[in-house]
């Protein structure tokens, strides 16, 4: 019976934890994600709060239990395309993008050794690349390779295809669009980083030296570009000298004019990174205001009292990168000492803000604010929305917020 299914938009960790609870609740569901793979910006991170643990541990316990549970369907590569009808009886336009690889894949690797075309690595925020055959990361699920057709020149695919001895390449593959009768709707489809390159002040995207927050998460974990050896993109060097600044895009009426919750936060936890790694290393924080809700303060009083790390109040002006050395110079305003200053260091790490990946797609109907979050009193009855498709939260709120919209999208099959 449709009225008894649920749809949930987006795999990240908001998605996931809520097809599960809907699912081990005894109620079918879909699941529906545009990557390749499930987990989301979580599958991303070296570690995530509140216990400072690698994200494939809690990850992996959610593959399992979707494994485990044949009520729910997932698919891949695919995007909603439209929605219809009302509470207990939605019918929903689901777009499947071709993956190029089947589930006869077992991932041998064959593929890739054989691939003569490489791709930016978006896994890893292009500080690196892959063959245009590839396993999206190690752990990633479904363990499948993707074909990326787009980097392919000519017949190229053609060598993949022969490598396989399985027949999992299948370079016909179509696009397809699949219609699914659900009775209630949970949008879960996460965040995507500001692009800080658009913040003139601070470098513009020009500075080598100056990386994102995600950028940084890639680099400290250890199957990342680099292993998990904390280093500056230009050249390799190890970072000794490093500066974090905050609020880069957000809070800022010409980009994001929202705060976007979990930056102090990172920020903080990317300095015990440095730190730990390199013991003679300084660290320096330019913020606005240090956030750190509920019991994240003593986080935040276990990093400031570090002596190699130092907290400075005031509002980046400029951010410069000299070209010989690949050092990078940060001009501001130093609130407390009531006055303008340059520093110079190894590299700069940018707290770049969460922009809701509704800002630049849209679900059909859908409504959002100028923002791009989705306005829960305008949706329509059935539907809800969780995590930071609604504002920016951590990933424990995001699934305790995802609990509740099982519970919620439960009740609405049951009203039917």
């Amino acid at each position: 019976m449709a009225e008894q299914r649920v749809l949930v938009i987006g795999g990240g960790i908001s998605g996931l934890t809520a097809a599960l609870e809907a699912a081990e609740a005894g109620y079918e569901v879909h699941l529906v994600e545009k990557n390749h793979y499930l987990g989301g910006r979580v599958a991303q991170l070296n570690k995530y709060f509140p216990k400072l643990c690698p994200p494939v541990c809690g990850l992996e316990m959610n593959f399992r239990r979707l494994k485990e549970n044949p009520r729910i369907k997932f698919y891949t590569m695919s995007e909603v395309a439209g929605i219809s009808g009302s509470e207990g009886d939605f019918e929903v336009d689901v777009k499947v993008n071709p993956r190029f690889v089947n589930d006869r894949c077992t991932g041998c690797n064959a593929c890739t050794e054989a691939c003569p075309a490489e791709r930016p690595n978006d896994f890893n925020f292009g500080m690196d690349t892959t063959k245009s055959a590839y396993l999206p990361f190690e752990q990633a699920f479904p363990f499948k390779y993707v074909i990326d057709a787009g980097n392919c020149s000519k017949d190229c695919g053609q060598a993949c295809k022969a490598a396989c001895k399985y027949k999992a390449i299948d370079l016909d593959m179509k696009a397809e669009t699949l219609k699914l009768k659900v009775g209630s709707i949970v949008t879960a489809t996460g965040w995507d980083l500001y692009d800080t390159s658009k913040v003139d002040t601070l470098g513009g995207g020009k500075a080598r030296n100056a990386i994102t927050n995600m950028q940084m998460e890639r680099l400290a974990a250890v199957n990342g570009p680099t292993g998990g050896k904390i280093q500056r993109p230009s050249d390799g060097k190890e970072p000794k000298k490093v500066a974090f600044v905050q609020c880069a895009g957000s809070r800022d009426e010409n980009h994001l004019a929202h705060c976007s919750y979990i930056c102090c936060m990172a920020s903080l936890k990317q300095a015990t990174y440095l730190r730990e790694q390199y013991e003679d290393s300084e660290v320096e924080i330019f913020y606005i205001d240090i956030r750190t809700p509920g019991r994240y303060e003593q986080f935040y009083w276990k990093v400031r009292d570090d002596e190699k790390v130092t907290l400075t109040k005031g509002k980046v002006a400029a951010i410069t990168e000299d070209a010989s050395t690949g050092d990078v110079t940060v001009e501001y305003e130093d609130v407390l000492a009531g006055k303008k200053q340059k520093k110079t260091f190894d590299m700069v790490v940018l707290a770049a803000g969460m922009q809701p990946s509704t800002k630049d797609s849209a679900i059909p109907g859908i409504s959002l604010t100028p923002e791009g979050f989705v306005q829960p009193s305008a949706l329509k009855a059935g539907i809800s929305a969780v995590g930071s498709t609604k504002s920016p939260v951590d990933v424990q709120r995001s699934v305790q917020d995802a609990t509740g919209a099982a519970l919620k999208s439960i009740q609405t099959l049951v009203r039917r």
